[in-house]
């Protein structure tokens, strides 16, 4: 009975998106208050079902109702609680049910949060997030009904895939997740503010804090993904340039470009055309990310392999997206140019640079995704695109972003002079020359990567110092600390997200100029040095969890004759599906994570044990903490709220807009 009320909660949520989409969009076309102000009730409606379907599928699991296809194939009776929970997403109809209720969520919050603005573009704005409901919904009802039956029930089901049975898989998805469709929002914007013909400084100070949230939300989920591949893979990788992995880094490239893009906008009216193309690309983009991991054209431990119908449904909501997106950029690109000029020299520059770069960085990004993809469609042969091709396409493209990104703070609005720019950064710069050339010979791998990727992080780091003095020269009166007080918190964010690069930078390089690993085969009571470690090696023993069978190993880990921690690493063979799977153990520290993988028995009883040292590689993801950080405090700057209650028209004029 529960299923069949979650898939009629589903149906009548695919009729409120219907109202959403219909109602408003008409309504402000001949400015009909009544019918805009059917808006919100019905995207408020519309995720009251949803939650309620949602609610619905999460009962089978947790009650493992194995009638339901879903909960047969994802689930298991000795399946721990939390991954019963977690499993709904951890499919593919299930994972498309969470992305139909973080949309309806993005689109309530947009209800709530955004009252003051004109109430025409308001209906447009909800009016187009309740087409992309629509769509999903759709496409969940016709090709991925979550609430199929499988009659007569399974007496037990095959359970989650043990790679999804980690803590990290509990937050990883609902963050990516909330980053993609909040980039709906940016579009949304975008379409309105098309369809009504309005490209200024409010339109873009409205869209800007949606825009940060979601960029931040993509941040936290990449970075959380990143993580969990590190450890639970078990060879002590953070990024393998994955195609399911590149399809959320790609929108995230073209996000950030798109808030730096907003930013000019909000300040000059300058870069409209380019703010309105890339909201549309950013969400696009993150459609293309669904059609990837969903259709089936790739292989992948994050894809949901699935058949060919549901890859071709995403493709044709992909393709209306973009087309008529497009069509109405169009329609409307006379009225998008202007916005005043500026000379070579000043931050408009530096962000036009950054804005293109970023957006050929995606691009590169797509196309070494992609390229594959085509050459196998076309019968004209398998190839595989690795990290060398996209190493050598990032890292090139990546640095004069990171150059720009410390530049531009320090120059003036439509234009400054180059020579008093130089002055002001030339001995940052030298320093910063000299720290990577010194770093990289002081640890013996005096390579050109080493020294420019020291050298960059060097270069974030000393100019956001130097920014954050010259911000407080300028802060007349008073002492340090009440200066600091009143800095704005867009500005405190800008400067947290750029010293969070430089942080990035720092541990990815020194994490590939100088780790050490090696396999070795032990046995019970053997040691041996590693990276000025000892490792002992005390034997494998067994250790049953809830639904699998483990060999867990006991190491020591010890420095100069000092204790350090004490490891142990899984093998473990999941009851249900007889899947073996690696559980690394990591002792981590501030400077270097030492971590240990078990590997295969041997016919003598020895065993492999695989030693990493990974000096700096917490120091990536404290860079993300602080990017995330600082697009939390740049979202939430009062001011926003202020000036978009200001510049918002009410009564009459709000009617006419």
């Amino acid at each position: 009975m529960i299923p069949e009320l979650g898939h009629f909660a589903l149906v009548l949520a695919f009729v409120l998106a219907l109202v959403q989409a219909v109602v408003p969009l008409v309504g402000a076309a001949r400015n009909n208050q009544s019918m805009m102000a059917v808006a919100r009730p019905a995207a408020q409606g519309q995720f009251l079902f949803i939650v309620f379907a949602y609610g619905c599928l999460t009962w089978a699991f947790i009650t493992s109702d194995f009638s339901v296809q879903l909960a047969a194939t994802n689930s298991h009776s000795e399946t721990p609680l939390m991954y019963k929970i977690t499993g709904v997403w951890g499919n593919h109809e299930g994972s498309l049910l969470l992305w139909a209720m973080s949309l309806s969520l993005w689109t309530v919050a947009v209800t709530v949060f955004s009252r003051n603005l004109p109430d025409a573009f308001m209906a447009r704005v909800i009016g187009v997030l309740g087409f992309v409901s629509l769509g999903f919904i759709a496409f969940m009802l016709v090709t991925s009904n979550p609430f199929d039956r499988l009659l007569p029930g399974a007496p037990q089901g095959r359970d989650l895939n043990p790679l999804l049975q980690d803590p990290g898989m509990i937050i990883h998805p609902p963050l990516l997740y909330m980053g993609y469709v909040g980039f709906s929002v940016a579009f949304a914007f975008a379409i309105a503010a098309l369809l009504t013909g309005r490209f200024d400084a409010a339109w873009a100070r409205w869209s800007r804090p949606w825009t940060t949230v979601a960029w931040v939300f993509l941040t936290a989920g990449i970075a959380v993904g990143s993580g969990w591949a590190y450890y639970e893979l078990g060879w002590g990788g953070w990024w393998f340039w994955d195609p399911v992995e590149n399809a959320s880094f790609i929108p995230w490239l073209v996000g950030t470009a798109l808030m730096h893009s907003l930013a000019v906008t909000e300040k000059r009216g300058a870069f409209r055309s380019w703010t309105v193309l890339l909201a549309i690309s950013a969400f696009s983009l993150s459609l293309l990310g669904t059609f990837l991991v969903r259709s089936g054209v790739i292989t992948s431990v994050h894809a949901f392999a699935t058949d060919p119908a549901r890859g071709m449904f995403i493709l044709a909501l992909l393709v209306i997206v973009i087309g008529v997106s497009l069509l109405l950029y169009a329609w409307r690109a006379p009225k998008l140019t202007g916005g005043g000029s500026f000379g070579l020299v000043s931050r408009d520059t530096t962000l036009l640079g950054n804005n293109v770069l970023l957006a050929v960085v995606a691009a590169s990004v797509l196309l070494g995704t992609l390229y594959p993809l085509f050459l196998d469609a076309l019968n004209l042969g398998k190839i595989s695109v690795g990290p060398p091709y996209f190493e050598a396409v990032f890292v090139p493209l990546m640095t004069p972003v990171v150059v720009l990104m410390m530049f531009g703070p320090f120059l003036r609005w439509k234009n400054d002079e180059m020579g008093a720019a130089v002055r002001r950064l030339a001995p940052a710069a030298v320093v910063s020359i000299l720290t990577g050339v010194g770093v990289a010979f002081a640890i013996g791998n005096p390579t050109w990567r080493t020294m420019l990727g020291i050298s960059l992080a060097a270069w974030v780091v000393l100019t956001s110092f130097q920014l954050l003095a010259a911000r407080l020269k300028d802060r007349h009166g008073g002492t340090t600390s009440s200066r600091l007080s009143t800095i704005p918190a867009a500005w405190w964010g800008m400067w947290l997200a750029h010293f969070g690069v430089g942080i990035f930078i720092i541990g990815v390089t020194l994490v590939g100029s100088i780790e050490s690993n090696l396999d070795l085969r032990m046995k019970e009571g053997q040691q041996a040095d590693f990276a000025g470690y000892t490792v002992k090696f005390r034997g494998v023993v067994e250790a049953d969890g809830p639904n699998y069978d483990a060999m867990r190993a006991t190491i020591d880990l010890s420095r100069d004759g000092r204790a350090i921690a004490t490891l142990q690493p899984e093998k473990r063979v999941y009851r249900a599906m007889g899947m073996p799977m690696t559980e690394a153990a990591l002792d981590i520290g501030v400077f270097r994570d030492v971590y240990v993988s078990l590997g295969e028995q041997l016919p003598e009883g020895d065993w492999i044990v695989s030693l990493h040292y990974k000096p700096f590689i917490s120091w990536i993801w404290a860079g993300c903490i602080f990017m995330v950080l600082g697009g939390i405090l740049a979202a939430a700057d009062r001011r926003y709220r202020r000036l978009a209650e200001r510049s918002a028209p009410t009564g009459a004029a709000a009617h006419a807009a």
